[in-house]
Parts: C-alpha cells; sequence; structure tokens
C-alpha cells in the first residue's frame, strides 16, 4: 500500500484517527501522519520539511499556497471549529453562555491554560484583551507552547482549559462546558491541500477527495467539528 506524509493542525488529530482505517480502505493508500499547532507546522514547512498532504487554517494554507509550496487548485475545505472551554471532569460547569458571564467565570478562575502557537491561543489572547481582562488573566495562566490544553486541568496546574473543541476531546479525565459565545467568536476554517513537491501527487488527491466528501461528516461532527 502507498503511503502518504501529512502533516495536520491538532484540531483534526480526533477525526482523522477515528476514521483512519475507513480512509486507508476507500483511497488505498497508508497515512504517516504528525500532528501540531498550525504556527508550528508553518515553520517546519518554511524550513523544508517534506509533506504530501497538509491540514492547516485556511489562512495558514493560503500562506503556503502564496509561497508555492502548496497546489491552489487542490485545497479543500474540511471543517469549522470553535474554540471551547474545559473543566476537569467533577469540577463545577461555571456559566460561559454570554460575554458578561464568560468575563466573570475567567476572572475567577485560578488559572486559565491556552495555547501560545495555535488558533485557538491566539484568538483568546485577542479576546481577553477586548475584554479588558488580559493582565489578570495572563498574570496567572498556564501557556502551553503546544499540544493540549486540558491536560493541565488533570495535572492540576489550570482549573480552566480554552482551545478548540475538537482539540479538547481528545483529553481524558476533563468535561467540555461548551463554546465561548458564538457572537464572541469567529470559526477557525480548517483545509487541506497538496504539496506542490508531493512524492505520491496521485494518492494525496484521492484523499484530498475522500477528506472533502461527505463520508466523513460524522466522524468530523463526533470530534466537535462542523463539516
Amino acid at each position: 500500500m502507498d503511503t502518504i506524509r501529512m502533516l495536520s493542525t491538532l484540531g483534526l488529530m480526533g477525526a482523522m484517527r477515528s476514521m483512519s482505517s475507513a480512509c486507508e480502505a476507500a483511497t488505498g493508500v497508508r497515512i504517516d501522519v504528525d500532528y501540531a499547532p498550525t504556527m508550528a507546522l508553518l515553520q517546519r514547512l518554511r524550513e523544508g520539511e517534506a509533506a504530501d498532504v497538509v491540514i492547516l487554517t485556511r489562512e495558514g494554507l493560503d500562506e503556503v499556497i502564496a509561497e508555492g509550496r502548496v497546489a491552489a487548485e487542490s485545497a479543500v475545505d474540511l471543517a469549522r471549529s470553535y474554540v471551547g472551554i474545559a473543566v476537569r471532569a467533577g469540577d463545577a460547569h461555571p456559566d460561559i453562555a454570554t460575554e458578561t458571564a464568560l468575563r466573570k467565570a475567567l476572572l475567577a478562575s485560578r488559572a486559565v491554560a491556552y495555547s501560545r502557537l495555535g488558533a485557538s491561543g491566539i484568538y483568546f489572547a485577542q479576546l481577553i484583551e477586548r475584554l479588558g481582562i488580559a493582565d489578570e488573566i495572563n498574570a496567572r495562566a498556564v501557556i502551553v507552547q503546544q499540544g493540549f490544553t486540558a491536560e493541565r486541568l488533570v495535572s492540576g496546574e489550570a482549573d480552566l482549559a480554552v482551545q478548540q473543541i475538537s482539540e479538547l476531546k481528545q483529553v481524558a479525565r476533563i468535561e467540555v462546558i461548551g463554546s465561548i459565545p458564538r457572537e464572541l467568536q469567529t470559526p477557525a476554517l480548517f483545509s487541506a491541500g497538496r504539496m506542490v513537491a508531493a512524492r505520491n501527487a496521485a494518492g494525496a488527491d484521492r484523499l484530498l477527495r475522500y477528506l472533502a466528501s461527505s463520508e466523513v461528516a460524522p466522524a468530523l461532527r463526533a470530534s466537535g467539528l462542523e463539516p
């Protein structure tokens, strides 16, 4: 079986893992995938790392298309993702349904864990600035360079974790409260494309067609994404 080398944003990890067998059966390619935040993947691509397919935020994909690294005609949009908040399993769920309630919950927390390199962390840093609470939150925040912020709930370092809902759901022994109010966020759009220098262009194109098909919608929804 052919092998496809894929670099994917963390937001698609749950969906890709759950449908890996079906994906390989449908496309005839084995997927060798490495997961990291979009900003980290962009840096690795610019340093010359090889891949056949990449899944990034749409903004990130557009950047590497403009740089001539990804074939523009191959780009497909896969899913939308919203930023959510989680607590350790069994802990109380603070009200985050409105801007006022969210602000109160964040200020009342002992420590908030959020990512520095992921789309969710960049968004959250801007959000707390808009809410006028950045200094208070950052004074006791747990900043995660890469990986899953909800792991800091399990370790006891934080009592709230902020990340894409699909990423929060990858951690055991936590509970997702819900999404930050929709009116306060624009969903991240995750998109895929074939590298111009792909070693297996035909296999990459088969994989991209499958990922853009309706067959993967249930796996996307189950992982916390909107197809």
